[in-house]
């Protein structure tokens, strides 16, 4: 594989690095090279196919580094990589991280170029590589198989909402070309002779570790007819930006609350995880648990006492912190996210039926079809009270995805549950995806109410999110000793949002900075 570019790709780097163009200063460090060196390093080594070299400066790099990284080059046939750096960032005292842009000729078929994130850290006093497949590919979990083969699909061209061509490199690739390949189902072939000019388009292909085949990438074919999505490239890049900056891999889908338009899908998770994805929601269920008590007659100033521990139903229940509030009404409970005051409300007043109930009336366990794949979020009813204090408290069996939850925050806002949708309805429907219909969300005036709370004086405080907004953290144990998942759904005006970095440790802490820089750069946007 020949390395184009690479004369000047070393110069470049320390250039960038050295000047501060969107990057740290370099300074010397003792105990070896700094995270920019070393960076700068690990990606000279890449462009020339030096996997041992690149092995040198990775902290436990796995046996089979270089195999992982010969199996895409000769899946995809790639016949060079160009790699450019981004900015570094410090995302604490030992860590760092590196955004790049790595671009691949592949052997007739063009250019196959998206963003990609390098991250870094001190291990055993020296900054190295924190190497994993998502380094190789972002949201790569196992060894990838790739392919590129022509597929036999009507030429479509997806556009955003206003005609435009829709952003490429990003990780909002994978659901056009799923999206493309479900909508092409429905038209017709063209007649034989007919647009010969134009080419059989080529598409990426990836399987990852075990799990199905996902198309990542199309090349070439005809235009064919012009069908508009839902997605705004502004929002779109202000989530891409965001989702990139994140301490880890981190999702944000963001939403037209009024319509159910899906404006931007920002996926650092993999395998198509905003939407397919399905994790413990935490804390942010507790938009569910807090609908079932208004719609059971509770009211937002009801008393819901939250001392630092508890026991129900032979379920003993700590609050995330430690930390007691005390006498408190359900909105202080709600905006500090006490566990122990919406577990114990649970067993004692709301029982698992009208749990399940406000669980099915904003989306868990019914399809969501936005024209591509998406997991339906997932509420077994509680068998017995301990289970049932486990999931009022979004932990447990309870499951979902970015986008569910961002559905659920846009039912909040407008006061009215839609089915999200990355086309027109109508296109949906005929592509065979059902669609559920739109329904009154109960007491959706209180809930927000209470979701504003959080941002002015409960844990999204201080946080500088921008006026008028509500929103509600989570932070999802998910055992086994590994680190907790951060949330944090929110909406503002017509604009609803769910934030999840896997494995983030804290909703507060993580995702609403997270949140909280997505939303500036779309404001600054617009």
């Amino acid at each position: 594989m020949r390395s184009r570019g690479l004369v000047v790709l070393a110069g470049m780097i320390a250039l960038v690095l050295a000047t501060g163009v969107g990057a740290a200063r370099v300074v010397p460090r003792r105990g070896g090279p700094g995270p920019e060196k070393v960076a700068a390093d690990y990606l000279a080594a890449w462009g020339t196919g030096s996997f041992t070299r690149m092995e040198k400066l990775v902290a436990n790099a796995p046996a089979n580094f270089a195999s992982q990284h010969r199996s895409l080059s000769r899946g995809l046939l790639v016949t060079s990589i160009d790699l450019r750096p981004g900015r570094l960032t410090r995302t604490g005292p030992d860590h760092a991280q590196l955004d790049f842009m790595v671009s691949r000729e592949l052997s007739g078929h063009g250019t196959w170029s998206f963003r990609s994130v390098l991250r870094l850290g001190k291990v055993d006093g020296r900054w190295r590589v924190l190497w994993s497949p998502a380094t190789l590919y972002p949201g790569l979990k196992g060894m990838g198989s790739w392919r590129i083969r022509q597929i036999e699909v009507p030429a479509l061209t997806l556009t955003d909402r206003d005609g435009r061509a829709l952003p490429e490199g990003g990780s909002l690739e994978p659901y056009v070309g799923e999206l493309a390949a479900r909508l092409a189902t429905g038209e017709e072939e063209p007649d034989a002779g007919e647009d010969e000019d134009d080419p059989t388009p080529w598409a990426i292909e990836l399987q990852d570790g075990g799990g199905p085949v996902q198309r990542v990438k199309l090349f070439g074919g005809g235009k064919g007819r012009k069908i508009r999505t839902t997605v705004d490239r502004r929002v779109q890049a202000a989530a891409e930006r965001a989702v990139q900056d994140a301490p880890g891999e981190a999702a944000i889908v963001a939403l037209r609350p009024s319509t159910g338009e899906v404006l931007a899908v920002a996926d650092g998770l993999g395998g198509r995880g905003a939407f397919l994805g399905l994790y413990a929601p935490g804390s942010t269920f507790k938009v569910v648990t807090a609908a079932a008590l208004l719609g059971d007659g509770m009211s937002a100033e009801g008393k819901a006492d939250c001392p630092a521990t508890v026991v129900t139903a032979q379920r003993t229940i700590r609050n995330h912190d430690g930390k007691p509030v005390g006498q408190a009404s359900l909105r202080d409970a709600f905006a500090q996210s006490c566990n122990t005051a919406f577990a114990r409300l649970a067993v004692e007043r709301l029982k698992a039926d009208k749990l399940a109930a406000s669980a099915r009336d904003l989306g868990f366990g019914e399809p969501i079809t936005p024209g591509v794949p998406a997991s339906r979020g997932s509420f077994p009813e509680p068998d017995g009270g301990a289970e049932l204090a486990e999931a009022a408290i979004g932990q447990g069996r309870v499951q979902a995805s970015p986008l569910m939850m961002a559905v659920v925050a846009g039912a909040v806002a407008d006061g009215t549950w839609r089915s999200p949708r990355m086309v027109e309805a109508r296109l949906i429907r005929r592509a065979g995806d059902p669609i559920r219909p739109s329904h009154a969300v109960p007491d959706a005036a209180a809930l927000r109410a209470m979701m504003r709370a959080v941002v002015t004086g409960g844990t999204a405080a201080g946080a500088r999110l921008p006026p008028g907004m509500g929103g509600k953290t989570g932070t999802a144990e998910v055992g086994s000793g590994e680190p907790s998942h951060a949330w944090f759904i929110g909406y503002r005006g017509d604009l609803a949002f769910s934030v999840f970095v896997q494995g983030g440790g804290s909703g507060p802490k993580v995702a609403v900075p997270v949140a909280a820089a997505f939303l500036r750069r779309a404001r600054q946007a617009r």
